[in-house]
């Protein structure tokens, strides 16, 4: 009996002693991260630009995979390639157009560019707009490691050759004595 009491309150204390990850899917981006986007580099009086939004998404797998699926839904794959770059711009490599921080890939899907790239405002909720920055940061390497959105399935490769089942041609006749 006094052992079950102690193993009862051991597994209380551990139970209310472990702390679960919070995850929020829902998120909006903080309201100052929309108001702080600089629209261009380049500012009056040579003072130092300000200080670059960093997205939480780019810290997040989920809101990383959300930008994947973002990227085809939206076809972005249309103008950009699968980021290879086609009518659009490659985004896989290191020339950035418009500027390769969040805020800035932020500004060019929200406001558009000239020569091809519509205007996202209005049309997509800025949570998403987030999204897919971070996500097209992470194609050229540019989003943490640990937080890089998982392969697409129907890119999964074959099974190594040595792990196919064993087969028989058809026309090898009989195997040998030591195969059989």
């Amino acid at each position: 009996m006094r052992t079950e009491l102690v193993l009862i309150a051991a597994m209380a204390v551990a139970v209310c002693g472990c702390k679960r990850e919070t995850r929020t899917f829902r998120e909006s981006p903080p309201a100052s991260m929309a108001s702080d986007v600089a629209v261009s580099d380049l500012h009056p009086g040579g003072g130092n630009p300000p200080a670059r939004s960093i997205s939480p998404y780019e810290q997040n797998a989920w809101a990383l995979n959300e930008g994947k699926r973002l990227f085809s839904a939206y076809n972005c794959s249309g103008c950009h390639a699968n980021g290879g770059g086609g009518m659009g711009p490659a985004l896989i490599d290191d020339e950035w157009s418009y500027g390769h921080e969040a805020d800035q890939i932020y500004r060019t899907i929200l406001e558009g560019r000239p020569n091809g790239m519509p205007a996202w405002r209005g049309k997509i909720p800025d949570a998403q707009i987030w999204q897919l920055a971070a996500y097209i940061r992470s194609m050229s390497g540019l989003a943490p490691k640990d937080a890089a959105p998982s392969r697409s399935d129907h890119m999964n490769g074959p099974p190594p050759e040595n792990a196919a089942p064993r087969m028989i041609p058809k026309n090898a006749g009989t195997p040998p004595a030591a195969e059989r």
